[in-house]
């Protein structure tokens, strides 16, 4: 009386291979929309970051991650001297600096 009738359910046929790409479809989709949102851009940062760093030379205008801005003095393999005021010198490593200013730029401020 509240209890329904319970049927059996045929069996499913085979999706086959279609199926199961339909099926996956939606996730490779989103795999590949992910890397060209989001990895390619940062590795294509890294590469100009990179090559920003191996470009270094004395006399450049640069930000270090601090918030230091200052005037490269002299540039090794792995660190890089600022004169950020005269006569006051710092030693960072070259990875630490991430903006390469345009020449005058610290007369400016």
């Amino acid at each position: 009386m509240f209890i329904s009738n319970a049927y059996a359910q045929t069996a499913a046929a085979d999706p086959g291979i279609m199926g199961s790409l339909t099926t996956f479809l939606p996730l490779i989709l989103m795999f590949v929309v992910m890397y060209f949102l989001m990895i390619r851009p940062q590795q294509k940062r890294q590469r100009e970051l990179k090559a920003m760093m191996d470009a270094l030379t004395k006399g450049d205008e640069v930000v270090t991650a601090g918030g230091i801005v200052g005037r490269v003095s002299k540039v090794t393999d792995a660190y890089v001297t600022l004169e950020i005021a005269t006569g006051t010198e710092i030693t960072v490593q070259k990875n630490a600096v991430t903006t390469l200013l345009p020449k005058g730029t610290l007369k400016a401020l």
